[in-house]
């Protein structure tokens, strides 16, 4: 930890999880017992296993339009009906071709 203050003061984003291995670090016989919370904190400052799932996610979706543009759908459709976040509360209608009603 580089200094334990955040970019606007105050204490870093990460400060809990320093706080939580420095204490198991103190308390243990053997370091290797504080290797969850070391994980914790390492994951805080580089998002590591945030990043590779996201990837993993970003992935997936690739191949599900390649696969589904060499099924014979235009890629802009598959593009335009998959999104990779995305809660689905907007439905695009397939039917309908005019804007206005």
């Amino acid at each position: 930890m580089a200094s334990g203050f955040g970019f606007h003061g105050g204490r870093s984003r990460c400060f809990a999880y320093w706080q939580e291995f420095s204490k198991c670090y103190v308390q243990s016989d053997s370091p290797s017992e504080c290797r969850l919370q070391a994980d914790d904190y390492l994951e805080c400052l580089h998002h590591s296993k945030e990043i590779a799932r996201a990837k993993a996610v970003k992935g997936e979706f690739i191949k599900k339009a390649q696969h589904q543009a060499q099924e014979g759908r235009k890629v802009a459709d598959v593009l335009a009906d998959g999104v990779i976040v995305g809660v689905g509360l907007i439905q695009r209608d397939k039917g309908d071709t005019s804007h206005t009603k």
